[in-house]
């Protein structure tokens, strides 16, 4: 018995590991920030390179955070990196100023952005777009948003 929780608990730390490694940005030499992911329950399966994680996640850079309910974690066998991570139920994701939310979210790690499906919306200084789908890009702060639906605040100038 000893035995196997050694085994698994080996496994369980060389799968987290991996996936806290740093990976160069494709433009000039600085390093992505790791990403420390928190929930109630882990199950780690490294044959395929996944981790799901249920109950109360939480996914954090120093750049954005996600919470959702679920999240699977796919990572790059050669690399030893984060390849993409899906996010399902509650999804919401905090980068500076702007707030989304969604029923999921996938975030590609190699194209630095995430796509929200399932009701998305994004707000910011109290403004709010809405579509089928929110497509984010998290280095320059940039969406595209297919049947778009913006509600701008009214702004009362003060002389």
């Amino acid at each position: 018995m000893l035995k196997l929780f050694s085994i698994v608990n080996y496994i369980f730390v060389i799968f987290i590991l991996n996936i806290s490694v740093y990976a160069s940005e494709h433009e000039g030499n600085k390093e992505k920030q790791p990403i420390v992911i928190t929930s109630e329950t882990l199950t780690a399966d490294n044959r395929d390179h996944t981790a799901i994680f249920e109950n109360s996640v939480v996914a954090k850079t120093d750049d954005f955070t996600i919470y959702s309910d679920r999240m699977t974690v796919y990572s790059d066998e050669g690399a030893n990196a984060i390849k993409k991570i899906h996010a399902t139920g509650h999804v919401k994701v905090y980068k500076s100023e702007t707030v989304l939310f969604a029923d999921e979210a996938e975030y590609f790690a190699d194209e630095e952005k995430i796509i929200f499906t399932g009701s998305p919306r994004a707000v910011q200084k109290g403004n709010v777009i809405t579509g089928s789908e929110i497509i984010f890009f998290l280095e320059d702060e940039r969406a595209i948003v297919q049947k778009s639906r913006v509600v701008l605040k009214n702004k009362k100038e003060l002389n």
